[in-house]
């Protein structure tokens, strides 16, 4: 092992952590805002709501992501109106291509997640808000979607992490993230072994990192639950109901409150 090499590559690899992190966080972040509405519309009864968003997750879940990639970075300038459209000098660019590529793909991931999590939360909560007069709207806001986050989020976490490593792939289109990098720098010492090592423990650490706020997140969440409410028995055991449906009010904030 070359240890001229791992110092080298210990220099430089952390400057890509800034490229693999925007890439990550900006590809969750959009995935996020789309897809908590596409998974609503993936719970309706109405099959002309549903199926359109069945059909664009079942071909993202169903592809590889470098194939998606490939496709966005060197099939979107074979489209004419593409080539000639406003958005050209955004998808002629690597980055912006890669964000497009992974926005996709992770909002198709989880928009299947959040669609498991609203069909677990118990159809009793859900009544129990219709019988306190909430709309549709306070019903999803207040009751649905805290619960489907606690619910879904170890498997949420797994798609923030396959994500992350997922990044490694923009390397494939000349970006110059960790991965990236780690090919430039094995290209001018013919030492993979010890490149590639530092790579990984880098995406290693990443991991640890997401890892660690997700499970501080989820014990402050089961705390907060627990203070503000009484665990529900039987079928719905991991499911807490809150407090301020058992009062037969509505909380908003500690001096706000929607009596009913």
């Amino acid at each position: 092992m070359n240890l001229a090499v791992i110092y080298e590559a210990l220099a430089t690899l952390p400057s890509g952590l800034a490229l693999t992190f925007t890439l990550t966080a900006a590809s969750l972040i959009a995935g996020f805002s789309l897809s908590v509405p596409l998974a609503i519309l993936r719970v309706s009864r109405r099959k002309w709501l549903s199926f359109p968003v069945l059909a664009y997750t079942y071909a993202f879940r169903g592809t590889p992501l470098l194939v998606q990639l490939f496709l966005v970075y060197y099939g979107a300038g074979q489209i004419s109106f593409v080539r000639h459209g406003v958005l050209w000098p955004l998808m002629r660019e690597p980055f912006w291509c890669a964000l497009l590529a992974f926005t996709l793909n992770s909002t198709a991931h989880a928009t299947e997640v959040f669609r498991g999590g609203i069909q677990a939360v118990p159809r009793g909560q859900i009544e129990a808000a219709k019988a306190l007069g909430l709309t549709r709207l306070q019903t999803f806001r207040l009751i649905t979607f805290p619960l489907m986050m606690r619910i879904t989020l170890p498997a949420y976490t797994n798609e923030v992490i396959g994500m992350l490593k997922a990044s490694s792939l923009a390397s494939t289109i000349t970006l110059l993230e960790i991965t990236g990098l780690a090919r430039k720098l094995v290209s001018a010492t013919f030492a993979p072994y010890e490149v590639f090592l530092v790579a990984g423990a880098l995406y290693v650490g990443l991991t640890f990192v997401v890892a660690t706020l997700s499970g501080a997140l989820e014990r402050h969440w089961n705390v907060a639950n627990y203070a503000s409410g009484t665990q529900v028995r039987g079928r719905d055991a991991d499911i807490t109901v809150p407090k301020r449906l058992q009062d037969g009010r509505l909380r908003m904030t500690n001096s706000q409150s929607i009596n009913q």
